[in-house]
């Protein structure tokens, strides 16, 4: 007999965070994707990305499209806001949800056939009009659905499990992203937790647009030799560009040393963090050099992951359109329908 239904019961010595939630309160109902899915990995990391930032569960607005990606949104934040749209139309749902109600954390889960095929127009527009979310794409290189086709990510001379070679380009979904104006922009591995969370912390306190494109393998149709979007393969090809950590807003700590060097740093809960500054430093926040720094590794066949690019004076879509604060379910008759005189005003500007 399966069971599907998680116990409500929890242990009374569970470890709650600064706002009274366990790390249980952050999950959904049982995974029924394939046991060992890459996007499993990818759930847990946001739960825990959730439980440490100490956000309440209410707070957050969860939307996804179709596919396996998009069936995940039921295994997290469980007692959060949900919305699963058509195929590829994601961006948009949330884009409207994000212009009515302001207060809320959007975060869009979506996959390659998802984001990369039929909701590539989406995707492009979410982009360049820098709506405060976190768009999450769970990226395989397959059609997991309907039995493993190549998806429009999968890499050109890649095999699929039938031996079958792809001979299109693909679509490079943070080439993109840089391309389209994107102001959060990072790569990781279902894989690696360790790197994955502090991505998935800063991406959510960031004010803009933030793309986090994580490889994901499929481990039905796309984890064999000859996949380049296999555990093995990542694995063995895997470039971390940065190690991250992420350190919620307090007064500032400073550590000015040289690169090679080794530095001890106190930090705010007494704890002493051990610093080495790399001699060779990506710049996040160069978004050309972050460009050639993906294409130029990828021709030599390497996975680039970590902090890619970010913008530290990035705005949203709000700021730019100058809306109001207030979410538009809490706004009076009078307020949402002003009048002829005010509709003459704003078809005057327009002429």
């Amino acid at each position: 007999m399966t069971y599907l239904a998680k116990p409500k019961l929890h242990h009374p010595a569970l470890t709650k965070n600064a706002v009274g939630y366990t790390r249980r309160d952050y999950e959904g109902k049982i995974s029924t994707l394939c046991a060992g899915c890459g996007h499993d990995s990818i759930s847990a990391a946001i739960v825990q990305a959730c439980w440490e930032l100490d956000i309440q569960p209410h707070r957050v607005a969860k939307l996804s499209g179709i596919g396996c990606s998009s069936k995940t949104p039921d295994y997290f934040l469980g007692n959060s806001h949900g919305f699963n749209s058509v195929h590829g139309r994601m961006p948009s749902v949330l884009t409207g949800a994000n212009l009515a109600n302001r207060e809320l954390i959007y975060l869009g889960v979506s996959g390659d056939g998802d984001s990369a095929s039929i909701g590539i127009g989406q995707f492009a527009h979410a982009m360049r009009r820098g709506i405060n979310m976190v768009y999450i794409v769970e990226n395989n290189g397959v059609y997991g659905l309907t039995k493993g086709q190549f998806s429009a990510t999968a890499d050109k001379g890649s095999k699929s499990k039938r031996g079958i070679a792809n001979t299109d380009e693909p679509l490079d979904m943070i080439g993109m992203a840089l391309l389209l104006g994107a102001t959060y922009v990072a790569r990781s591995f279902s894989g690696d937790k360790k790197q994955l969370v502090p991505l998935i912390k800063g991406a959510i306190e960031h004010q803009g647009a933030a793309f986090i494109d994580v490889v994901s393998p499929c481990v039905a149709f796309n984890n064999h030799a000859g996949s380049t979007k296999s555990y093995e393969y990542v694995r063995q090809h895997n470039e971390a560009v940065n190690r991250l950590d992420f350190i919620e807003g307090r007064e500032e700590i400073t550590a000015d040393y040289a690169p090679g060097e080794t530095v001890n740093v106190a930090q705010h809960d007494g704890s002493t963090l051990r610093l080495h500054k790399l001699s060779a430093d990506h710049d996040p926040t160069n978004r050309v050099k972050a460009m050639n720094y993906v294409q130029e590794r990828a021709a030599k066949g390497e996975v680039v992951t970590g902090l890619l690019y970010i913008d530290p004076n990035a705005v949203d879509l709000h700021e730019h359109l100058n809306t109001v604060e207030t979410p538009l379910n809490q706004l009076g008759a009078s307020e949402l329908c002003p009048g002829s005189v005010a509709l003459e005003r704003i078809n005057a500007s327009l002429r």
